[in-house]
């Protein structure tokens, strides 16, 4: 029986866990950083990667721990409900509520937009989302290899004109980054804030989500026992992450070095048009611009394939997968033309409220061993994160739609409760109390056996 994965295997198994990982959309979040973190950008670096690296590469890792065939089978664990209700929500964040929007708005910042400029704009965005969506719901009602040719083609293209522009920028930097000020926010706590600004890639949810992919190649490979395929998850994983930390980093650098020629944009994507258009001129913004747009349309026609997948077995007997395909291309494109900006203010309170819930199932799924897979732990654990969560959405709500009675409250009642971190001593709590009860029932349960 094959034990392990050879050499070529495990990069082919990384590079494929990679292409899942790094969109175009994951650009605009590490530039933007690094306008924002200035001379704080080495912090904000180790920040950022907690969030959009690590746990990402963990996640995966515990679907292939727990042996779970997808995430509502491991969200399962804490209670059947609880699985459905968790599976539903990320599977619409990563899906029509904001990651499938992106892909269109990221497109039209960093190609169409800057060529339209102001006048006519919200007609020429209109225009380009839908066939955008056009294209996206042609290819998902009939997969086929064009997912897999852009991968092959587009992906390498991307990465290669990405290294270009970096390159470039590295060499001939705006300005040196000790000499960028950072912004308020970043000025004393760069660390902590870098960490939630890597909640808006959503690749920790995409891995809970797409980890089976990871493990089903491996397996596709001639690996079958269950240890062997989360060791050699892991160890592609690995591989990958460090990928995906040496790009991040680059591009924080090359968004701080930025700022020598350009204030702090309103997001990313318009930060990656200035640069690029600065370093590479009118044709190798367009290039990039292209690329960039073939790259998100692979990303959404893979988004809008599994949410469709997904949601047939979320809700059985309601609809087929090609209306599910067709209902989630459609909602996609409404959303995307609120713009790239207002998608990014929205999502950041959805994200707040999920990814403590994402970690803590993370950490016991890796860990589960140690508590014996109880079900007390999984649930009062999962309380504890949940309630802190609620307090973070409302904290980072639009200005307008926030309670500031309720985020003094959380200030009061949660420790890091303004780091962001505010869920981790009641998850701590819900620990201590959930191997209680386990220890209890499980007495109970020897007694009534006796």
């Amino acid at each position: 029986m094959k034990r392990k994965l050879t050499m070529k295997e495990t990069i082919v198994v990384a590079s494929t866990l990679f292409g899942m990982f790094f969109g175009a959309g994951n650009l605009i979040f590490p530039v933007h950083l690094g306008q924002m973190a200035g001379s704080n950008a080495w912090p904000a670096i180790i920040g950022f990667c907690i969030t959009a690296v690590t746990i990402p590469i963990l996640a995966v890792a515990a679907i292939g721990n727990t042996h779970s065939d997808n995430l509502m089978e491991l969200s399962n664990k804490v209670s059947g409900w609880y699985g459905r209700l968790f599976t539903a929500v990320l599977y619409l964040t990563i899906g029509p509520f904001f990651a499938i929007p992106r892909c269109a708005s990221v497109s039209f910042t960093t190609g169409l937009a800057p060529i339209v400029g102001e006048s006519h704009f919200r007609l020429w965005q209109l225009i380009f989302t839908f066939i955008f969506f056009a294209f996206v719901m042609y290819f998902s009602l009939r997969p086929g290899k064009i997912t897999t040719w852009i991968g092959r083609v587009i992906n390498p293209l991307f990465l290669l004109f990405l290294g270009i522009l970096i390159l470039v920028a590295l060499i001939h930097p705006g300005a040196p980054i000790s000499e960028v000020a950072p912004a308020d926010a970043y000025q004393n706590g760069a660390l902590f804030n870098s960490i939630v600004e890597g909640y808006g890639t959503m690749d920790a949810i995409a891995g809970l989500a797409f980890g089976i992919v990871i493990i089903n190649v491996i397996r596709d490979l001639g690996v079958d026992n269950d240890g062997d395929v989360a060791r050699e998850t892991l160890k592609a994983g690995v591989f990958a992450g460090i990928l995906m930390f040496v790009i991040y980093m680059l591009t924080i650098i090359m968004g701080a070095q930025s700022r020598g020629l350009f204030d702090v944009s309103d997001n990313g994507g318009i930060a990656l048009t200035q640069i690029s258009g600065h370093y590479l001129g009118g044709i190798g913004s367009l290039v990039l611009a292209l690329t960039i747009t073939f790259a998100c349309l692979k990303t959404a026609i893979g988004l809008v394939t599994s949410c469709g997948e997904m949601f047939v077995k979320l809700v059985p007997g309601k609809l087929n997968y090609r209306g599910w395909a067709m209902f989630f291309t459609l909602f996609s494109f409404i959303v995307s033309n609120v713009g790239l900006t207002a998608i990014i203010n929205y999502a950041v309170p959805v994200l707040m409220l999920l990814y403590p819930l994402v970690t803590v199932l993370v950490i016991m799924a890796l860990c589960e061993k140690a508590f014996g897979k109880s079900k007390y732990v999984y649930r009062w654990v999962t309380v504890g994160a949940f309630i802190p969560a609620v307090f973070d959405f409302f904290k980072t709500l639009p200005a307008g739609l926030q309670i500031p009675a309720m985020t003094e409250l959380g200030r009061r009642i949660f420790p890091f409760f303004d780091l962001g971190f505010g869920w981790v001593v009641p998850a701590l709590i819900g620990l201590v109390i959930g191997l209680v009860l386990t220890v209890v029932m499980r007495g109970k349960g020897k007694k009534a056996a006796a």
